[in-house]
């Protein structure tokens, strides 16, 4: 699949924003820290994955009911969902010089029902010609996303056959609907009612 850029320009994939606030001072300690153990770009991409993969847990699989939206939110209070999670990868991406898109997948369960909008990272790292999927939501039992830059690693391959899809465009801020659910849910219960099912 190719991935296209929604806006031409590679500037808006480092821009800082309200929700990829890479300029706060969480997400700058952050990149700090990891960038002085991975100091080339490569190997901070790939430790910066691990850090919200591994220590940051899906608020579903953890029980968490608080909903995050901001990268520093989901930094500080150390949960998200997928959106939230990959919100939190692009910053840190950014915050290191590295351009980071937000890009999506419908999926659904085995027999096709509930689709629901999962979250992903691209991530475009210097020397490279082609964007990179990455799927930060976190690994469980029958999940196990890891970073690549040649064939894909996501949590949730895509089955055509059940509708599922994976949406070639290439975001510089969250989708809107996608935002518009985050900022409106008080809790992941609420929120899991109104997640979108398509853009």
């Amino acid at each position: 699949m190719e991935l296209i850029q929604q806006n031409p320009d590679i500037h808006a994939y480092l821009a800082a924003s309200e929700s990829v606030d890479h300029e706060h001072p969480l997400v700058r300690e952050a990149s700090g820290r990891l960038s002085a153990e991975h100091p080339d770009a490569y190997s901070y991409a790939e430790a910066a994955f691990a850090f919200v993969r591994d220590t940051i847990p899906h608020s579903m699989d953890s029980g968490d009911l608080r909903v995050t939206w901001r990268a520093s939110d989901v930094l500080e209070q150390r949960t998200g969902i997928c959106y939230a999670k990959s919100i939190a990868y692009a910053a840190l991406l950014r915050a290191r010089g590295i351009p980071a898109a937000l890009c999506y997948q419908r999926l659904a369960e085995d027999d096709g029902s509930d689709p629901a909008i999962h979250g992903l990272v691209a991530v475009l790292l210097p020397g490279e010609r082609v964007w990179a999927r990455q799927d930060p939501r976190g690994n469980k039992p029958g999940i196990d996303a890891r970073f690549s830059l040649g064939e894909e690693r996501l949590a949730f391959p895509v089955r055509p056959e059940l509708g599922e899809v994976d949406y070639p465009e290439l975001y510089a801020e969250p989708h809107p609907v996608v935002l518009g659910v985050l900022k409106a849910a008080p809790d992941r219960p609420a929120l899991w009612r109104t997640l979108p099912t398509e853009l």
